[in-house]
């Protein structure tokens, strides 16, 4: 396979992991995840950070032009935008750190970043549409290092905290109540310890 047969290959790949982000983002910002969008977005935000990890893992693409080709206008992500920061609600802002090597953080919304991250993949999927494979990987490959990849991962980060609560914290809350179920049913007195047999010996 030839080094240009090879670049196809690799960014139908890309253009098909940003157009499986672009569709799933449309249909979660719809409502059609029901229950489920929280663990979607975590789901689509990962897949599309592998396809960002294996662009930033090339050698730079190069272009052959100074400046970006015109691939028409921008789409409107706005009222997809909207859709978003309506599903996700009070979880919606969250604090962002640019910089991980710098402890400071700041407010950013899951909405406003998740819809930035489409523009950006959106950008690169046109100019793959219209056959320039090589400014379709440099964009990819420049707009991951410098402004969605970081914003996809303050996005994982966030969503995966939300996950993770909503899981662990619900399993504790289901121990706690287990243990005062068998506290009612050997009808230990409040405030003993539920697990201690009374010929354990206690180190």
């Amino acid at each position: 396979m030839s080094e240009t047969e090879e670049h196809l290959d690799f960014a139908q790949q890309i253009a098909d992991a940003c157009e499986t982000y672009l569709v799933g983002l449309q249909a979660i910002s719809r409502g059609e995840a029901a229950g489920a969008a929280v663990p979607l977005l975590l789901l689509e935000v990962s897949q599309l950070l592998l396809a960002g990890a294996r662009l930033g893992a090339q050698i730079d693409f190069e272009t052959t032009t100074e400046y970006q080709p015109d691939v028409g206008p921008d789409p409107d992500l706005d009222a997809m935008r909207l859709r978003l920061a309506d599903v996700l609600g009070e979880i919606d802002t969250y604090s962002h750190n640019f910089e991980p090597y710098d402890p400071e953080t700041f407010p950013s919304q899951l909405s406003d970043d998740l819809a930035s991250i489409a523009y950006d993949v959106a950008l690169g999927l046109r100019h793959f549409r219209n056959g320039d494979v090589t400014e379709a990987l440099w964009w990819w490959q420049f707009s991951y290092l410098s402004s969605w990849g970081t914003s996809a991962c303050g996005v994982l980060g966030a969503l995966h905290s939300v996950v993770a609560h909503d899981r662990l914290d619900r399993e504790l809350e289901f121990e706690g109540e287990q243990i005062e179920a068998a506290d009612a049913l050997v009808g230990a007195p409040e405030g003993s310890d539920a697990g201690m047999d009374a010929g354990t010996p206690t180190r």
